[in-house]
């Protein structure tokens, strides 16, 4: 496996979804809108999405014009399927919608979702770059990568966030333990329903927010 410049530019673009959670979080308080505001507009943000990928499907023209513009950090199979960043804001809708039943699954959604985007652009990145043995479609690296920078994440970056530690409290390192390696398996091995694979990007922050949520509170 080898890392491509599209690639690290897909995962920069990537990266920029950190918005999306700290926008759950934070954006209320920051613009003065009520408590449950993200969720329409991350909502809005998903049926628009879902908007352009029918649009390219179905109008030749707009689909040669998006090809010019993203064509280069599509992975093949998102020629013929929606692409990854459809399924990040079905992802982050998933989230904003449980962030709407109170404060601490507010904070377990900015948690999960950060972990997870974050976690699976090192995956990628560290997998492409170091990946020797593969599991499936994904390696061994990755998911170590992914699980490092969780682990730094959750230990070292998020008690020390604005306003985390005063919802959350205090998150043990056990804990930050147990939610790197979830996230990093949920990104190693896929679900699968039959023949059709579930992409990650819009089931796993969901999952490990209820986790979060579940240990939290045990």
């Amino acid at each position: 496996m080898s890392l491509t410049l599209e690639e690290v530019n897909r995962k920069l673009l990537h990266g920029l979804a950190v918005g999306l959670p700290a926008g759950i979080f934070y954006g209320p308080d920051l613009l003065g809108l009520p408590v449950w505001s993200p969720a329409p507009i991350i909502g809005s943000l998903f049926l628009f999405s879902l908007a352009v990928e029918f649009l390219r499907f179905r109008n030749s023209s707009f689909g040669g014009l998006f090809d010019r513009c993203f064509g280069s950090m599509l992975r093949q199979e998102e020629s013929s399927s929606l692409t990854g960043a459809t399924y990040v804001f079905g992802g982050s809708f998933l989230c904003s919608l449980l962030a709407l039943n109170g404060p601490l699954a507010a904070t377990a959604s900015f948690l999960a979702l950060s972990l997870f985007i974050l976690g699976d652009a090192a995956a990628a990145l560290v997998g492409k770059a170091f990946g020797r043995t593969r599991i499936g479609d994904k390696t061994l690296e990755g998911a170590l990568g992914c699980f490092g920078l969780c682990l730094i994440l959750s230990g070292f970056v998020f008690p020390v966030l604005p306003d985390f530690s005063a919802s959350w409290g205090d998150l043990p390192w056990s804990h930050a333990v147990f939610l790197s390696a979830l996230v990093a398996a949920l990104e190693l091995f896929p679900v699968r329903v039959g023949r059709l694979v579930l992409n990650d990007n819009l089931y796993v922050p969901a999952v490990v927010a209820l986790a979060a949520l579940a240990i939290h509170n045990a």
